[in-house]
């Protein structure tokens, strides 16, 4: 069974009906549970409408780094990541490739995120571009000893990922992985070892190969599954069980859920 550990399910560009289809499809295909990303504290409880009503996803909360001018303060955002159904603080992280203009306020919200993490004893969702030192940075310098998470969509380098491995820290890969243009990030995939490794969709955006141009859906989490234990030598099989088995451990609250 498979893990679909970052996804958008609110939104993707249909109705609440066709959302339950999307995901019995992906049900189908064997994806066992979804974890819905907050990009902004303002929508949170717009999308915890959304997909409150299914019992195999599980939510964040968070302000992406890219949504600063939905920024919220710090006593909010630890208000809102204190809810029971909350099982991670984020998106959170830092992108200078798309903004590098709110540098400072993408620290600061930063910095609040991991100090949340800290005191709601959450995992981090930490969404990273262009930003490298300054992400290990802030995390070995505010992390606490229980404060672990997840580089999301990871595009960056090996020895970025082997640093923030040493933290505690999980890497998520994309659909990105199946891109033509990926031959680096496969060799980074090559080398991050399995029982660091989580897959995800990130949908609606980045659909794997052979989706390419169309809507990203949880479902296409078995393409980058297939892809990566091909990649590194391991059954889909293993893929799908070690990937499964990284996420409950790092999401224990998502574990608490599916087993309920």
């Amino acid at each position: 069974m498979f893990v679909d550990s970052h996804c958008h399910l609110d939104r993707l560009k249909q109705g609440p009906e066709a959302l339950g289809e999307t995901l019995q499809f992906a049900r189908a295909r064997g994806v066992e549970h979804f974890l819905c990303v907050c990009v902004s504290v303002n929508d949170y409880d717009a999308m915890l409408e959304t997909v409150e009503q299914y019992d195999d996803v599980s939510v964040s909360c968070g302000v992406h780094p890219l949504h600063q001018d939905e920024a919220c303060s710090y006593e909010e955002l630890l208000a809102k990541a204190s809810r029971d159904e909350v099982v991670a603080i984020g998106e959170t992280g830092l992108d200078y490739f798309y903004s590098p203009e709110s540098k400072d306020v993408q620290l600061t919200s930063f910095i609040d995120h991991i100090k949340v993490a800290n005191e709601t004893k959450k995992p981090l969702i930490i969404h990273t571009r262009d930003a490298r030192e300054d992400t290990i940075n802030l995390l070995r310098e505010h992390k606490a000893e229980h404060t672990i998470g997840v580089l999301h969509c990871f595009t960056e380098s090996l020895e970025m990922a082997q640093e923030a491995i040493e933290l505690g820290f999980y890497i998520s890969i994309s659909g990105i992985v199946t891109f033509n243009s990926a031959d680096e990030l496969r060799e980074v995939v090559k080398a991050i070892p399995l029982d660091r490794l989580l897959i995800e969709t990130d949908s609606p955006w980045l659909a794997p190969v052979p989706h390419r141009g169309k809507q990203n859906q949880p479902g296409y989490v078995v393409e980058v599954a297939e892809f990566i234990a091909e990649l590194k030598g391991v059954s889909v099989s293993e893929l799908a069980k070690v990937t499964t088995d990284n996420f409950y451990t790092l999401f224990s609250l998502a574990a608490k859920s599916a087993q309920s």
